[in-house]
Order: C-alpha cells, then sequence, then structure tokens
C-alpha cells in the first residue's frame, strides 16, 4: 500500500494511524477530521473538563513518527469505493490504497420541535466548551437521558452545587447498557444526591420563561431550567458512505478478518464487529478502550497481519464518587445473576452476565469487586 486514509480524527483513528507506523508501514498517511481539533480523550468531557476552574488538556500527545498529512476541519461526504477514493466536503479527491473508516457516533438531538437556545448536547470538544460555559451562568440543569453520559452529567452538575433535575424513558438509569440490577442501585445512588430522577418522563415541549427554558414533561409538571442537556445517544456517522456499496446498517459491518471490503477496515462507535463471545453476531461497541483496540485491529487488518483475539470490551463510569466497572457484554437483553449485592461498609454490586447460559459479562460497583472482575476478564478473554 502507498497511501492510507483514516477518516477520523479520533481515538480509534488515531489508534490505527500509530499502528501502522508500529508495524513499519512508511507510506502516505492522510488524517480526515469533521472537527478542527487534533485527536483528543472524549471521557473527561463529561466530568472534569466541565467542572474544573480551569480546562484541563484532553488532547492525546501525538507520536513523534505519525508523519501523518492531517486534514483537519474537513468532512468526508462520500466514497467512491470502487475508484478508492474519498470526497471531501472542500471539494478534494483523496485517493487510498488503504481506508480506516473511523467517523464515530454523532450525539442524537432532541425533536425538531424541542429546538430551543438552551438546548446542548454533548459529544465534542467544542460541545463541551459551550456548556461549560453555560453552566458558569446558571445552575438549574435538566438533562434528558439517564445512560452513561446523561448520569455522569448529573453526577458532576450536582457535585458542583447545581440542581438537576434527570428524566428518562426508562423506568430505571443504564437499563439497556447494565440491566435492572444495576439500573435500581443507580437510580438510589441519584436520589441520595439530591438528583430529581423522573423515569418514565419524557420532555414535551420548551419555552422561553423569565430569562430561563420552561420544559413541559409528560408527566404534566414544568420543570425552569437554566440549560438543558440532551444525552439521548448517539448514532453511526455513516450517512457519507451512502451508495458506497458497503454494509453500513447501524455501523460499518466488518467481517471476522476485520475488513469491510477489500482495503478498507472500520474501527470505534462506527464499527459493527463480529463478536465470538455472542456466538458471532455483529454489534458495535461504544467504549473507549473499545475504540483503541479496534483501531490496532484495523491497521493489522490492512497490513494482512493476524488480529489476534477479538478484544473484550470494558467500561468505567462515575456516579457521585462512585465507580461502576464492566467487562464484556452487559445490559438487559442478558441474564444477570447478582453474585454479591454489598455490605455494611461498603455497599455495591458484583454480577455475572449470561447469554444462552455463557458467561459473556461482569459488572462491579465497589472497589473491593476489581480483583474479581479481573478474573472475570481472564475467563472473556480465553473464552473468545
Amino acid at each position: 500500500m502507498r497511501t492510507v486514509v483514516v477518516v477520523g480524527a479520533g481515538t480509534a483513528g488515531l489508534s490505527a494511524a500509530a499502528e501502522l507506523r508500529r508495524q513499519g508501514w512508511d507510506g502516505r498517511l492522510v488524517v480526515i477530521g469533521e472537527e478542527p481539533e487534533h485527536p483528543y480523550r472524549r471521557p473527561p468531557l463529561s466530568k472534569e473538563y466541565l467542572l474544573a476552574a480551569a480546562a484541563p488538556t484532553v488532547h492525546f500527545p501525538l507520536p513523534d513518527d505519525l508523519g501523518a498529512e492531517w486534514r483537519l476541519g474537513t468532512a468526508a461526504v462520500g466514497l467512491d469505493a470502487p475508484g478508492r477514493a474519498v470526497l471531501t466536503g472542500d471539494g478534494d479527491r483523496i485517493a487510498y490504497d488503504g481506508l480506516v473508516i473511523a467517523t464515530g457516533a454523532p450525539a442524537r438531538r432532541l425533536r425538531p420541535e424541542l429546538a430551543h437556545e438552551r438546548v446542548h448536547t454533548l459529544r465534542t470538544l467544542a460541545d463541551a466548551a459551550g456548556l461549560r460555559a453555560a453552566l458558569a451562568e446558571g445552575r438549574r440543569v435538566l438533562v434528558v437521558g439517564a445512560g452513561f453520559l446523561g448520569g455522569e452529567l448529573a453526577s458532576a452538575i450536582t457535585a458542583a452545587g447545581g440542581s438537576v433535575t434527570l428524566v428518562d424513558r426508562s423506568p430505571l438509569p443504564l437499563l439497556a447498557a447494565a440491566g435492572p440490577a444495576v439500573g435500581r442501585w443507580a437510580a438510589g445512588l441519584h436520589r441520595a444526591h439530591g438528583v430529581d430522577y423522573r423515569p418514565r418522563t419524557e420532555v414535551v415541549g420548551i419555552a422561553d420563561a423569565d430569562g430561563a427554558a420552561a420544559v413541559r414533561l409528560s408527566d404534566g409538571t414544568t420543570v425552569a431550567a437554566d440549560l438543558v442537556v440532551a444525552a439521548t445517544g448517539a448514532s453511526p456517522d455513516t450517512h457519507w458512505l451512502r451508495g458506497s456499496g458497503l454494509a453500513a446498517d447501524d455501523g460499518v459491518l466488518l467481517d471476522h478478518s476485520g475488513l469491510a471490503a477489500p482495503g478498507v477496515a472500520a474501527a470505534g462507535d462506527v464499527a459493527r464487529a463480529p463478536q465470538p463471545l455472542l456466538g458471532g453476531e455483529a454489534v458495535r461497541v461504544e467504549h473507549h478502550s473499545s475504540a483503541v483496540a479496534q483501531g490496532v485491529r484495523a491497521a493489522r487488518a490492512l497490513l494482512g497481519l493476524p488480529a489476534g483475539p477479538a478484544p473484550v470490551p470494558s467500561f468505567q463510569s462515575h456516579l457521585h464518587g462512585r465507580r461502576i466497572h464492566s467487562v464484556g457484554f452487559t445490559g438487559r437483553r442478558f441474564a444477570f445473576t447478582a453474585v454479591e449485592t454489598g455490605a455494611r461498609d461498603e455497599p455495591g454490586l458484583l454480577g455475572e452476565y449470561r447469554h444462552r447460559g455463557r458467561l459473556v459479562g461482569a459488572v462491579a460497583t465497589a472497589p473491593r469487586h476489581l480483583r474479581s472482575l479481573t478474573r472475570y476478564r481472564q475467563i472473556l478473554e480465553a473464552s473468545s
């Protein structure tokens, strides 16, 4: 290969680019990024970046030997797969021999009729900077969505002295991602720390009222908020691939070698890869550690190198001074068994998830369980 183009200048894209160089590939490397930023870490954006006295640095240090041509602030708008070229919004046609698709998953927005100047999303560094400025001016916050992002936002804002109303259409927080047992634990934690948590509730209208937003909810109440944050998930950025011939329904579909087509790989939130732990089912995994591992696999796939075992997903999240750790696959679609439910001096939860009787994941909400989680990781890695 003479030229590799990486579309997406985030964690997965940087990981793929760095692995190409680590393997000794010395061709032309072009990295296209829609944001005007060099790669940066997203996890801090919902925590310390928002509330620290001075915004911390989140950009990754770039390897000295990366030797990439950076096309930042440039969006990919099309892919000519037969002609092996990426089309950009500024009219360029960038030819490639190998392509890594790492365009991530932009934040979902509220319905168009709920658009309002006080409504924010949080996905990019620019989003975080805007939200940080808004938080400095108003402390009454309504967060829509009680998943990982919404929960971390509610936790951080409450810890800083803000007033948070957390609404979600689901009956429990983190339900889809971690299941009902963890959801009940998280709901109790939110309420114990003063969050006005409202399950089975949606936003039905937003209007101006006395210098704030009057947010009408499906439970019949109206909440005054200085700002509203939509934390309702993300959708894979595949619109620019329409007409390319790639299978890109709910992410770019990869085969077991890590390729979507000859010379085309994908990594990160946009990739849908077969998972041995789930019997080969292709799923997307939206976690930082997975983006790093998938970037490595994408580079190796392009170079024709063995990818090695599929990485076992993992995540950690912060809620009101507590951490949730998991390995493998978790969520309400899997059968859950609580192994340990807590102790007086350190309440918490340790649980297992199974798919068709097979262990596929585990979760821990107390530090004393982390050693057990390490053992679960070893078991899952051995069986994947």
